[in-house]
């Protein structure tokens, strides 16, 4: 049977394209925007993470773990990474949901079933199933059978991508996308290195090519404050949008709601200090885009 890895299936989701959705969240990412909320997805593999609030230093994780990876100190629960098996014993054995497994293998049959829980508010919303990361593309052959099950039982289906996959990826499965959430950050190459950890040829050279090919598109752009704001790249997003004739553009305002995921995981937020744009920023880079025609919506 082919299975994947996914971190959540999301129900009732508004935002993740039209009508009330089932957003299904895949483990992986090529790309490591300084931005990122879910830095659960980055690995592909399944992790194991400790939240020290839960916490009640019982000491039944030290006890369940049968690779001494796991240590009861003065400042909390200390987890070997090079000792751990993931075996999820420390997991099983927590009383209080401290230890907690991030990414879990699933079948299609499995994820294809919590989909179809929720028929009723598909066919009444006009909504679907939204396959998000992490990247999906990155587990291919995971993302195309759950497609394919999806099409068999004409469910719409959206794919939230950054574009950044072989050509040959995105055209096996085009034929059973419905819809396209295609995230664009920044124009300049060097910055897209920069900010994201790949350049940003291949993502632009992918969307001309479905934008050729006539797919339905919507354009997210996450807007972050000092980063791909300004009047520049702005200006030109819109230009390069506009020759493609892709009309509608979702603007996503930054936030640092995910300051906290990176504490669990071991990592640092790469931009601590920065704060959202304001209403009047982010007006003015609406004002910049529908200058190239296109159609602006906040969120989505």
């Amino acid at each position: 049977m082919i299975a994947g890895t996914v971190f959540n299936i999301q129900k009732y989701s508004i935002h993740d394209g039209p009508g009330i959705r089932t957003t299904v969240f895949f483990k992986g990412c090529p790309l490591a925007c300084w931005w990122c909320h879910n830095p659960e997805s980055l690995s592909a593999k399944t992790e194991i993470v400790f939240l020290q609030n839960k916490c009640i230093g019982c000491g039944d994780c030290v006890k369940s773990c049968t690779n001494a990876a796991i240590t009861l100190t003065s400042q909390g629960i200390k987890r070997n990474e090079t000792k751990c098996s993931l075996c999820k014993m420390c997991v099983e054995a927590c009383p209080t949901g401290a230890m907690e497994q991030l990414g879990q293998k699933r079948t299609v049959a499995e994820v294809m079933q919590e989909i179809e829980k929720d028929n009723i508010f598909y066919e009444e919303s006009g909504g679907g199933v939204t396959f998000s990361g992490g990247e999906a593309l990155y587990q291919l052959e995971f993302l195309d059978a759950l497609l394919t099950a999806c099409k068999a039982k004409r469910i719409h289906t959206a794919l939230d991508t950054s574009g950044y996959a072989p050509w040959e990826a995105i055209d096996r499965i085009a034929d059973k996308v419905d819809l396209f959430l295609y995230d664009i950050k920044l124009m300049d190459d060097e910055k897209h290195k920069k900010y994201t950890g790949a350049p940003n040829k291949l993502i632009l050279e992918n969307l001309k090519k479905l934008a050729a090919d006539q797919r339905r598109i919507w354009i997210r752009i996450p807007v972050i404050p000092g980063i791909n704001d300004d009047e520049k790249n702005i200006k030109d997003l819109g230009d390069f949008l506009s020759s493609l004739n892709l009309r509608d553009v979702y603007l996503l305002p930054y936030h640092n709601i995910a300051i906290d995921k990176y504490a669990r995981l071991g990592k640092t937020y790469p931009l601590p200090e920065l704060a959202s744009l304001s209403d009047k920023q982010m007006d003015n880079v609406i004002e910049i885009l529908k200058a190239s025609s296109l159609h602006i919506n906040k969120g989505g």
